[in-house]
């Protein structure tokens, strides 16, 4: 089993213990999303600390955009608890990449290939995502190098 999968089961324990309702809904989401994910395809699998980070990264961005959504319909207190859920969730996703981190890795990205115009942004982000994987949403990374590309 995959040490951030057995560290949220552990977390879950002692949520349940506390009392503290907000984290123990929320790792019971996100374990529930993992073992979704493990059981999905054709054969059931142990999921890496790699995929958990993926899956965890996708429940973050999903109560990220409830939350939005819920803002801009004008219901608040939805809104707060899916940004509570998400602050649970980004407690166990590495750091997020800086505007400046995110950019040097970009043009070192755009040397590499060797691409110029925005035609080739494909294999800029080729080369880029495995070094950006879970640091830095996609949306993010993509505007980054069109504006690179484009520049």
């Amino acid at each position: 089993m995959s040490a951030l999968k057995d560290k949220l089961k552990a977390d879950l324990t002692a949520s349940m213990k506390s009392k503290d309702e907000v984290r123990t809904r929320t790792i019971r989401m996100a374990l529930a999303a993992v073992n979704v994910e493990e059981v999905s395809g054709k054969t059931a699998r142990e999921l890496s600390d790699d995929e958990v980070v993926k899956v965890l990264a996708k429940e973050a961005k999903k109560r990220r955009e409830a939350a939005e959504a819920f803002g801009n319909a004008g219901r608040a207190e939805q809104a707060q608890a899916e940004l509570d859920e998400q602050a649970v969730l980004e407690a166990y996703l590495p750091a997020q990449l800086s505007d400046e981190e995110l950019g040097a890795l970009v043009d070192e990205a755009v040397a590499e290939s060797g691409a110029s115009g925005p035609q080739a942004m494909g294999q800029v982000m080729k080369v880029l995502n495995p070094k950006v994987a879970g640091r830095a949403e996609g949306g993010r990374v993509a505007q980054a190098v069109r504006a690179r590309l484009t520049a």
